[in-house]
C-alpha cells in the first residue's frame, strides 16, 4: 500500500470513528455555521465550515509538512464538506436546528 493510499484509508477510518461518536456531521457543522455567521455578520453554510477546517489543516501542513495528521484531517474534512453539501440538497434530511 502506498503512503497516499494509507492516508486515504486513515481519513476514512477517522470519519467512521467520529461518526460513531458524534453521528452525522450536519448538525455539528450547521451549529458551527450559525455561530460563525453570527460572528462574521454574513451567512456561512455547513459545507463551508468543513472546507474552512480543511484549509486550517492545509495551513498547518505548511509549518510542519512531515506530520501526516494534517493531510489525513484535510482529506476527512473535504469528504465531510461533500457529505454536508449532499445533506443540504436532500429535502428529506432534517438538518436545520
Amino acid at each position: 500500500m502506498t503512503k497516499t493510499e494509507q492516508l486515504f484509508n486513515d481519513a476514512v477510518s477517522l470519519i467512521h470513528s467520529r461518526g460513531s461518536q458524534y453521528g452525522h456531521p450536519m448538525p455539528q457543522h450547521s451549529r458551527i455555521a450559525q455561530l460563525w455567521s453570527a460572528y462574521l455578520g454574513y451567512p456561512i453554510t455547513p459545507n463551508q465550515v468543513a472546507v474552512a477546517m480543511a484549509l486550517v489543516k492545509i495551513s498547518r501542513s505548511v509549518e510542519s509538512p512531515e506530520i501526516d495528521d494534517h493531510y489525513k484531517d484535510a482529506l476527512a474534512y473535504i469528504a465531510i464538506a461533500k457529505t454536508c453539501h449532499e445533506a443540504m440538497q436532500d429535502n428529506d434530511f432534517d438538518w436545520k436546528e
